[in-house]
Formats: C-alpha cells, structure tokens, sequence
C-alpha cells in the first residue's frame, strides 16, 4: 500500500507535552466493529470491557537510555555524539542511533558522562563495533550485566519521544510520568503508552469487574519513533524488538481463547507480541526472542479482539497497524473526530478502545 494513504493533518496544539492527571482522567475514545464512536473516559473502562476478559499488559521498564558522550583517543579533536539505545545484543552490546555517527568508525572509543572530571568516576566508555545504515551503531560497553545497567543509569537519562523533547526538556517528572506503574522488566527505550493510563485503583477496579490481566515483555525500542522512508509499505524494514512471553502465560492465553473470552491487548507492543506468539487457531505459544512483525491492513489478526491504544502519528507503522485492526476509513473517520474534538496526542496523550473488525 502507498504510505501517504495514512497521512492526516495533525494541528501541533494537540500533541500532549505531559500526561492527564490523573492517569484514568484521560479521555477515551471507543471506536465499534461497525465504527460507531463515543467519547468517554479511561476511568470508564471497567464499564467498558466484560467479566472474563482478559487484558493483556507489556510489563517492560524504560531504561535512561539517551545518552550524551564524546568521541577518545584519536588526537585532540573529540567530537560530540548523541546515542539512543534501541536493541540489547548481549550483557555488554547495544545496537544504537547516533546523533553524529558521521564522526565514528569501527574501533573508536566513545565516553559518556561527566566531561571533565579530573578522575573516571561517573563516565562510561564503549568501542564502536559496527555501524549500519541511517545512524545505526553497534556499541561494546567497558561493563557487563548489572554494573553496565547501572552505569547506563547514572550517565543516561529518559528517551522522550522526540516530539516531546524538541519543545522541553526531560526533567524528574518524567522519570515517573513516562514509566507504566506495573513496570518491571528492564530493557526498553520507549514505553508502552497505552498503559500509562492505568493506576493501582483502576487495576483493582478491573479485578473487581472479573476482568482477568496477563502480562508479557516487548522491549520497545527507538524504531517506533523513526519515519518511515519508503513510499510503498513493501518497502519498509521493522526495527527488530526483543520479547518474552513464559509458558503459563501462554497456557492461560489459549485456555482463554478456547472458551470463547476475549483477549484485549493494552497497546499496539502487547498486540505486536501476541500476534508473533499466536498460531493460525489462535492459540498462543510461548516466546523468547525478537520480531520484526509489520502489521498493515489485509493482515488477519490471530489472537487480539479488542485493543487499546494511544492515537499516533500520521503514516507511521503503528496508525497502519489500528488502520489493518479496525479498518483504514474507520481509523480515518475516528481520528478526524478525535482531532476535531481536541483530543491530546501521542504517548502522553488520550486514548482509543478499538473493537476488530469484522474479516
């Protein structure tokens, strides 16, 4: 399909810049099979969903994984460089984007942190091992494991999404804002926005209503936040993401399937898993691993009934992915009513609960 079929204009007064708050104040647009919408609320969203349902969570933990650094070692002139990590390769390599990756060559050192300091005390140094296409680099780090995830968190700060951090800057509130409150495993670069609308009571609320919740892992990485090139969606490669959904967790999934309950993924990284995971039945087997799925309208959804998710961004992957789940006029029509009813956008923005449409 041609990529400027999910272009919109978005007025740039509607991309939230902090998030609702409380978390379940933010609004909620439901979106039918048949593509009747209605305005509501997240705090609804008990009287939204049916006991039996199950919803489905990305437990992922963002790491302070924007980095600023400078370039050792070859001469007196060392170069500036801006890295966002996006894939963990092993305990001590990164896959990278790079603000400058120009300036580097395989075997340069890079150190992060505090520039000068007399000593090495708050600094990380990591060998370029590789580089790829569009900024795309390969960091060895000096530390392994736990002591590289804590030297990454005490030199990194939080990845906002660069709508946001282009008009402010990253500060304390966002080490909490931008952090799901039943985040805990650590990996991803970009959090899964759906589920920071969620709270303690609204879970409680949910449990009360006999809706049961699971939770996977989709490391998210910076790819999503990358515009897409191609003009043609043939054309266009996915960042590969790392994920984990254990074997209990799948048994239940499929049990669930099987009777008839429907499985509501929070966010387009739960689905995106769910669907790597699913068999052409439906059921869910266990996973561990990465997946480069590109969910794009004539895909048949295996495993996901309904989905909740934030509104995003004009002709990305992911408006092409609600676009395949509920229909691209649907899609078209529900965001003109979102824009024109001033609903805020992007990850701290409002939020949508799409129903499937019929194959």
């Amino acid at each position: 399909m041609r990529v400027d079929q999910f272009d919109f204009q978005l007025p740039d007064a509607l991309i939230a810049l902090r998030p609702a708050s409380p978390r379940e104040s933010a609004r909620l647009l439901t979106v039918s099979a048949e593509g009747a919408l209605a305005d509501r609320k997240v705090d609804d969203l008990p009287s939204l969903v049916e006991p039996g349902d199950v919803l489905v969570f990305n437990d992922t933990k963002v790491i302070p994984a924007q980095l600023e650094g400078w370039r050792i070692g070859r001469g007196t002139d060392e170069p500036a460089v801006g890295v966002t990590l996006h894939q963990r390769l092993d305990g001590s390599t990164w896959k990278a984007f790079v603000r400058g990756a120009r300036k580097l060559q395989p075997g340069d050192i890079v150190r992060f942190g505090a520039e000068g300091r007399v000593c090495l005390l708050g600094t990380l140094d990591a060998t370029v091992s590789e580089k790829g296409e569009a900024g795309e680099v390969t960091f060895a780090f000096a530390f392994h494991g736990a002591a590289l995830d804590e030297a990454i968190a005490t030199v990194g700060s939080i990845p906002l999404p660069p709508y946001i951090a282009s008009r402010r800057p990253v500060d304390d509130d966002d080490r909490r804002d931008y952090q799901t409150v039943y985040s805990r495993e650590e990996g991803a670069v970009a959090a899964p926005t759906a589920g920071l609308h969620f709270t303690p009571a609204l879970l409680e609320r949910l449990a009360e209503r006999g809706v049961a919740t699971e939770f996977l892992t989709l490391h998210v990485g910076a790819g999503t936040f990358l515009p897409m090139k191609a003009d043609d969606t043939r054309d266009h490669r996915m960042h590969a993401e790392t994920g984990h959904i254990d074997a209990e967790t799948a048994a239940r999934l499929t049990e669930a399937k099987r009777a008839g309950r429907r499985i509501v993924a929070v966010g387009t990284t739960s689905l995106r898993l769910l669907e790597s995971a699913a068999a052409d039945d439906g059921s869910i087997a266990p996973f561990s691993g990465s997946t480069e799925i590109f969910i794009t309208p004539g895909y048949r959804f295996k495993a996901v009934d309904r989905l909740m998710t934030n509104f995003h961004l004009p002709r990305s992957t992911l408006f092409m992915l609600v676009s395949a789940f509920s229909g691209l006029a649907t899609m078209q029509a529900a965001y003109a009513h979102a824009i024109a009813g001033g609903y805020r956008f992007y990850s701290y923005g409002d939020a949508c609960l799409l129903d499937r449409a019929a194959a």
